[in-house]
């Protein structure tokens, strides 16, 4: 699965404070620029398979971390369906609702990345193809940060390194006909910050034509 610290079914850690319920993720497709993916959104599929509770928390505040999100589904929503929601794979988000806005990526290509840090929690980080299908990273992490991501003397310094939230990745050259299918594969910004104990995801969907 994630490159995780902690278990993967890991319980939801309650701080007591809102504002250390947020994290991050990529920046939103309405106020980004063209070079930024369209990261996964909720929608009628994401509420049939989540419950409206957790499709409602992400929608009000997309840098919520995933933690949380069981012990909400539980305790609020009777429509919450753990197996059809898999909260692990891009928070649950589900691809029916975001099937406008798959990517078509050439193989070698460099895409740029920005993501929006709302509150540090010193950690690591990672983006990845996932295979959606077995929720695994394809290969190797694109980019990687094994520690210091997201520090929170940088950040309240305003000095969080721009590598960290402004970036490019290179779309590998070798995932033959695993991600031509619009839904089998995501681009995803993983990180988990360990003081937080908090996992953050974001995807984007997206295809590489097969090779020929």
């Amino acid at each position: 699965m994630r490159e995780r610290a902690d278990d993967e079914g890991g319980k939801a850690l309650d701080t007591g404070d809102e504002e250390e319920q947020r994290g991050g993720g990529i920046e939103d497709s309405a106020t980004a620029s063209s070079r930024r993916p369209p990261a996964r959104q909720g929608g009628d599929a994401s509420v049939a398979a989540c419950g409206k509770a957790v499709v409602d928390t992400i929608r009000a505040d997309n840098t919520s971390h995933v933690e949380g999100l069981p012990e909400l589904a539980a305790k609020k929503d009777s429509g919450f369906h753990a197996d059809l929601c898999n909260l692990w794979l891009c928070k649950g988000l589900q691809f029916a609702d975001n099937a406008a806005n798959v990517q078509a990526y050439r193989p070698g290509q460099s895409v740029n990345m920005k993501i929006k840090l709302t509150i540090p929690h010193t950690g690591n980080a990672n983006v990845s193809v996932v295979d959606t299908k077995s929720n695994t990273i394809v290969g190797k992490p694109l980019v990687r940060w094994d520690k210091g991501y997201a520090d929170e003397r940088d950040f309240y310094a305003k000095k969080t390194p721009k590598d960290q939230v402004d970036f490019n990745v290179t779309i590998p050259e070798d995932l033959g006909d695993k991600c031509a299918t619009a839904g089998a594969c995501v681009l995803q910004w993983w990180w988990y910050g360990t003081g937080a104990r908090q996992s953050y995801e974001t995807c984007v969907d997206f295809t590489v034509a097969a090779s020929s």
